[in-house]
């Protein structure tokens, strides 16, 4: 039978809706010179009534044309600042009530902070003076922010910002003709131009004339009295930055011809330099459509790309060629070389380095020291080298080299500061012979974050400072070198997380945020790391809840909630690594699978779920035997060696990829009693150019395909399914339809199967009565068949 239930929202039971909504914790912002410590206090779920504002779907950006900017964002609700050892808070004074605070930006001197303010019909550009803790207004609510990114910038020199404005006189909207003019014609002349779906691409010339309207933007510079003045002619401004000696601002422009396959960052563009002395532009260069970029891991556009300003250089442009036509499918010795300007920008450009993988960013220090990252997704390959950027024809120097799935020899991220420009370049130590790294320190007993020094002659490390048991500490910022201080984020199982000054050469520990325990009524839970194998002997691990004072003896074996995430290796080693830390502090979301603590059920949150494709072998060759060997390797962990869980009682659930896993784990075993899957894509015909980790097209591998879609084995699921689904998913290809067309094959099966659809929400769900709702469905859901 079939019931459609157009129901009102619900709430879940109190005790899970108690924690729902609680307060937010606020996230700070340290100042560059690491002097003040900003509190940004954040707000409850947002209203159904925010998700339903009008929203434009362009070029495969979301826009409120009420504000002309991106639609769906987070906020701020409020500004305090403290000391940087917590103590003097005071309260921003001056901002309007019930204000909406974005795009946090602290200025090169530290003496100021820049943020936007979302009002009922635009966005408008703030100021706060740290020292005198008063916010000013620079700007009405003109800024123009339809594209991700700040919208704004500082100059280098502190005094100034600049920021895109929308066109004082850009006229009416577009209105659309109800008669049209002719049909929508796309042609292809024989020239390859596979891509992978996208969602929410331009239509017809009407979307091109309103994505022109609200993307169409004029630099502006306004002084911190703000005194403004034009930069500058208006264009569609993807992104701008200014030169570190604040000369020049680079801008990269999109043009006509759109395109109706791809989103805007693929369409023509133009990078041009406005001389701010001259008030001249400087063409560049000019890139044409990319609607051909190969399907290929690591395949790009062909021509120039990644243009940015050299960190440490008062003008000096670099980019990136690639040298293998951007096709990671053919083999090349080279695969990127990059290039290079100086300023007056007259002359030809000049070869710096090149990579023989695929050019994956670079990170400034200075003329004789620069870091260079290069990946390559076949092989996991990563590369880290130096390189010397003002003798550019010398060699690079490989300091790492390893596969990124091999966690456990992982070594950290290079620490950067900001220099006098704002630009991050790289923390070199006083005596100009070391670097630092800081990484999440992965190993058998769960990650150990840690803070390295290494040797920039010898590459030698030395081992300043790890974690310990039993707490995750994570080092955010080194604050002082030479005295040995870091910022830390420090948690454990019964202490929620909070920031502290580590100082290293005495030992000492000073807190300096007390944030308490947000969920009382979840002190007692017992957490464990777990540790199994596979039937084939691959090691696997997850994360086990018990609810709060739970007794085996007297409470016997519990239903259990297993929530996971499939993951693709080349590596049967690196996928048995362990992968997070027992010593981290439970704490809450949205989408959390915890909230079932509260009713009873013990959660198994991540468990592994490798799918392993060693040597030539693509991991998803055998993807739905390892799923279930997973599976079934967990369950009977958790029933026949820890005793705790009730075999006939286990839940799987996921979102997103999470979902297509639960959905063929219902389809092709018997392990489950129920399943609920959110947000997730069942017909893998409908990505016939590829998706997830898998690369090889329809067309190329279409027994894969059909046999990794639950949808073609709608008739073998028999355990119940709830599918839940936002009814504007945005992601690549998980669009409503999956989960409409699922549950039609599902029902015309004679499957126990219920279909949420909740209006407004994107892949992951925002609104307050979303969410509550969601949670309610499946309690219902677990009570009825659980």
């Amino acid at each position: 039978m079939t019931t459609i239930n157009n129901t009102t929202y619900q709430l879940p039971p109190k005790e899970i809706a108690n924690l729902v909504d609680i307060t937010p914790t606020p996230a700070i912002s340290i100042s560059p010179d690491g002097q003040w410590m900003m509190l940004l206090e954040r707000p409850n779920l947002p209203s159904i009534e925010v998700l339903a504002q009008p929203e434009l779907k362009l070029a495969g950006i979301r826009i409120n044309p009420r504000t002309n900017g991106e639609s769906r964002t987070a906020y701020y609700t409020n500004l305090k600042r403290r000391n940087i050892d917590g103590t003097n808070e005071q309260t921003i004074k001056g901002l309007p009530e019930q204000v909406k605070i974005q795009y946090i930006s602290w200025s090169p001197n530290s003496a100021h902070l820049a943020f936007t303010v979302t009002e009922t019909n635009g966005i408008s550009l703030w100021v706060v003076n740290v020292q005198t803790l008063q916010a000013k207004q620079l700007t009405t609510a003109v800024l123009n922010n339809v594209f991700s990114g700040h919208p704004f910038t500082w100059m280098p020199d502190g005094q100034s910002l600049i920021y895109r404005s929308i066109l004082e006189n850009r006229g009416h909207i577009p209105e659309a003709s109800l008669i049209p003019t002719g049909p929508k014609v796309q042609e292809s002349l024989g020239k390859t131009a596979a891509a992978r779906t996208y969602q929410d691409l331009l239509k017809n010339e009407y979307d091109a004339q309103l994505f022109e309207y609200y993307a169409t933007s004029q630099m502006m510079q306004t002084d911190l009295q703000g005194n403004q003045q034009t930069v500058g002619t208006a264009a569609i401004i993807d992104s701008f930055s200014p030169s570190p000696n604040g000369q020049y601002i680079l801008l990269q422009t999109i043009c006509r011809p759109f395109s109706y396959l791809v989103p805007y960052f693929r369409f023509p563009m133009e990078i041009i330099l406005w001389d701010k002395v001259k008030g001249q532009t400087i063409n560049i260069t000019k890139l044409p459509l990319a609607e051909d970029v190969p399907v290929a891991f690591g395949s790009v556009r062909t021509g120039p790309r990644y243009f940015t300003w050299r960190a440490d250089a008062p003008a000096t442009l670099y980019w990136v060629e690639a040298q293998d036509g951007g096709d990671a499918g053919k083999e090349a010795e080279i695969r990127d070389q990059m290039f290079f300007m100086e300023a007056p920008f007259m002359g030809k450009k000049q070869a710096s380095v090149s990579t023989k993988l695929r050019y994956g960013g670079v990170v400034w220090g200075n003329g004789e020291l620069a870091v260079l990252y290069q990946w390559w997704w076949k092989n996991r390959q990563e590369i880290t080298s130096f390189f010397q950027p003002d003798q550019p024809s010398l060699p690079t120097k490989t300091v790492f080299e390893q596969s990124w799935e091999d966690r456990y020899h992982l070594p950290g991220n290079f620490v950067t500061e900001p220099n006098k420009a704002g630009k991050r370049i790289l923390k070199i130590s006083k005596n100009k012979k070391s670097l630092y790294l800081i990484g999440e320190g992965a190993s058998p007993e769960g990650n150990r974050p840690f803070v390295d020094e290494l040797d920039i002659f010898t590459q030698e490390k030395k081992r300043w400072w790890r974690s310990q048991s039993p707490y995750y500490e994570r080092p955010m910022k080194i604050m002082d070198e030479q005295q040995g201080i870091i910022l830390t984020y420090r948690q454990s199982q019964e202490e929620r997380a909070n920031y502290f000054l580590r100082h290293l050469n005495n030992d000492t520990l000073q807190q300096i945020t007390h944030f308490p325990h947000p969920y009382p009524q979840l002190k007692n839970t017992q957490k464990q790391l777990l540790k199994y194998q596979r039937k084939d002997g691959v090691k696997l691990t997850a994360t086990l809840y018990l609810p709060p004072n739970y007794d085996k003896e007297k409470d016997g074996r519990l239903p259990v909630l297993v929530w996971a995430y499939p993951r693709e290796f080349k590596s049967a080693a690196a996928a048995g690594q362990v992968k997070e830390s027992p010593h981290q502090f439970l704490m809450l979301w949205s989408g959390s699978p915890l909230y079932w603590l509260m009713k009873g059920y013990a959660v198994l949150q991540n468990p592994s779920m490798p799918i392993i494709g060693e040597g030539d072998t693509e991991p998803n060759d055998t993807y739905i035997k390892q799923l279930a060997d997973d599976a079934e390797a967990a369950i009977n962990h958790l029933v026949d060696d820890l005793g705790i869980a009730d075999r006939k009682r286990f839940v799987i659930g996921g979102h997103s990829y999470g979902a297509f896993m639960t959905a063929n784990l219902l389809a092709h075993t018997d392990l489950f009693a129920a399943g609920i899957a959110r947000s997730g894509a069942y017909n893998r015909t409908l990505t016939p150019f590829g998706f997830q980790a898998e690369e090889r097209t329809l067309w190329e591998v279409p027994d894969i395909y059909i046999d990794m879609s639950p949808f073609m084995y709608a008739h073998k699921i028999k355990s119940p399914l709830l599918l839940i689904h936002g009814d504007a998913d945005n992601n690549p290809g998980t669009y409503p339809m999956q989960s409409e067309r699922f549950y039609y094959a599902l029902k015309g099966h004679g499957a126990t199967v219920r279909l949420v659809m909740l209006p407004h929400e994107s892949h992951g769900y925002r609104a307050r009565e979303s969410v509550m709702h969601v949670l309610w469905e499946i309690d219902q859901w677990l009570t009825k068949y659980v």
